[in-house]
């Protein structure tokens, strides 16, 4: 094929913030091409700086052998379909269509020749004389196209023109705009950051990230090639897992060894592993059999009926835990009958650890210390909070009480966090055990995250200690029905698990074997940093 336009090095900021980072690219003839990535990514200012709209800071555009740079828009061979159509409402759709011509002062029998092949191309016939305002939003699209197109430009440029448009319309837009671009047989420069759409119409997509180019290929090469796990999760959905290549062909992802078709890395070297959801082949528990591929055991966590197929979710591994005893203890207020004041708190745990740098306010709010005037319920300060804690496991008492001397006294628990470590999934995770009330039990909003604080529940990666998300919280207790006593709380977080698209249907629960064939299996280099 023969290049058309060439982008060479092109650098562009704005407000000193560069948005394209010496961008090279191109574009045959005749190609269908689509600037694909999210917003704020420099695809519409590479394509406003083709157009002519925009001037780059560093770098040439060459346009059929023929620098640009100083070139105005007017005198471009392009023309550009915007999201918005910028249609002229006082026109009609024959006159919309025939604006630019008229402007080339053109005779009227070669514009409505021109103007009637245009309305034909884009199926609005017998719409000539239509205001353009009455038009639905997929035929004021069409209009747009065909003014641009009537002016027979070598390239068409499209911003984001289906983005207005409902589901089912853009998709119908989707394959008129592909047939329009066979038709006219021209290139297509098509800006979206909607990843069907670069699927469905293009020849080349280029996908774009933080004003760089991370990955140029066919549909299909993007598709089963990522380049990395950005390219893998904007195109289409997936599964990615760390894994580390072991040598040609063979990866190793938890501890586990999977045959693959990948080669050329280096021995032992990181990488990110994907397996896109409809790669993942579901059979009842212990039926695989002699399969090509791995089989793994999972258990159906999730089920979503999606039209034409399943989407679920499959847990191969649970993920890391630790269970810890809330005992629900009845109030028991203290009264002051003298003051007409009560107050109440909770026996509660403490972190040996923090010990030293808990304050007062710390302990109250531990305690829920609370206390309140009889007559008119009004809540009053807490003024004395009294204590023995040392820094030693063991049980302490601590008093609180009011300026009235009304007081109550309750229990610490000083105990060292026995966390657990998980090596296997690099993650810490810990708990404390707890006390609490029938009623703050029952005033929750949201006593999964309740839970979690009131235990002191936090999870972390073992090797920079960064924050893991506690993903589930499990308790055998009815919020309906709350009784005095000790209650087991489970905090976990995410096992592993894959997303499946399938047509078999399976339950929430259901056991099950799964098989990944070794071709279906991609690896990737970990992702720079700067990326």
């Amino acid at each position: 094929m023969r290049t058309l336009i060439e982008f060479k090095n092109i650098v562009k900021s704005f407000d000193g913030q560069v948005v394209l980072k010496g961008i090279n690219l191109n574009i045959n003839e005749n190609e269908f091409v689509t600037l694909l990535g999210p917003s704020g990514c420099g695809k519409t200012t590479l394509l406003r700086i083709l157009g002519g709209f925009l001037a780059q800071d560093e770098g040439t555009v060459i346009f059929d052998g023929e620098c640009m740079d100083n070139i105005p828009p007017y005198k471009r061979e392009v023309n550009t379909v915007f999201q918005r159509y910028a249609l002229f409402p006082h026109l009609n759709v024959y006159d919309n269509i025939a604006f630019g011509l008229r402007i080339k002062k053109m005779s009227e029998d070669i514009i409505a020749s021109k103007v009637n092949r245009m309305l034909s191309l884009v199926n609005l016939e017998g719409y000539e004389k239509r205001n353009v305002t009455l038009l639905s939003g997929g035929q004021q699209q069409r209009v747009a196209i065909a003014r641009a197109l009537v002016n027979e430009p070598n390239v068409l440029l499209l911003d984001e023109p289906l983005g207005a448009l409902d589901l089912k319309l853009r998709k119908e837009m989707q394959r008129e705009l592909k047939r329009i671009q066979q038709e006219v047989g021209i290139t297509f420069i098509y800006v979206t950051h909607d990843q069907e759409e670069a699927l469905t119409m293009s020849d080349k997509i280029v996908v774009m990230n933080a004003g760089e180019i991370v990955q140029i290929g066919t549909p299909l090469e993007i598709y089963n090639e990522p380049a990395n796990e950005y390219v893998a999760k904007f195109i289409g959905e997936s599964n990615i897992l760390d894994g580390t290549m072991i040598e040609d062909r063979k990866v190793k992802i938890d501890e586990r060894v999977y045959d693959c078709v990948d080669f050329g890395f280096r021995e032992n070297e990181p990488v990110d592993v994907l397996i896109r959801p409809e790669d993942v082949k579901l059979l009842p528990l212990n039926t695989a059999g002699v399969q090509k591929g791995t089989v793994l055991k999972g258990t159906v966590k999730t089920v979503l009926f999606k039209g034409v197929h399943y989407e679920m979710m499959v847990e191969t591994k649970s993920g890391t835990s630790k269970t810890v005893k809330m005992h629900i203890l009845s109030e028991h207020d203290k009264y002051n009958e003298a003051a007409q004041e009560k107050i109440s708190a909770n026996d509660f745990n403490i972190d040996i650890d923090d010990v030293d740098e808990i304050t007062d306010a710390d302990l109250i709010a531990r305690a829920n210390a609370q206390a309140w005037d009889v007559d008119d319920d009004m809540e009053l300060s807490i003024t004395k909070v009294e204590h023995n804690i040392e820094k030693e496991p063991g049980v302490y008492q601590i008093t609180f009480g009011t300026q009235e001397k009304t007081e109550t006294t309750v229990k610490v628990f000083v105990v060292r966090d026995e966390y657990v470590e998980d090596a296997r999934r690099n993650i810490g995770i810990s708990a404390l055990d707890f006390f609490k009330t029938p009623d703050e039990i029952k005033e929750s909003m949201a006593i999964s995250t309740d839970l979690k604080t009131w235990a002191s529940a936090e999870a972390w990666n073992l090797q920079d200690d960064s924050p893991v998300e506690i993903t589930e919280v499990k308790f055998d207790f009815d919020m309906g029905d709350i009784q005095e006593g000790s209650y087991d709380i489970t905090f976990s977080t995410q096992g592993r698990e894959l997303k499946v698209d399938t047509t078999e249907k399976y339950e929430e629960g259901d056991k099950v074997d799964i098989v990944i064939e070794p071709d279906l299996i991609h690896v990737m280099h970990k992702m720079e940093a700067n990326v």
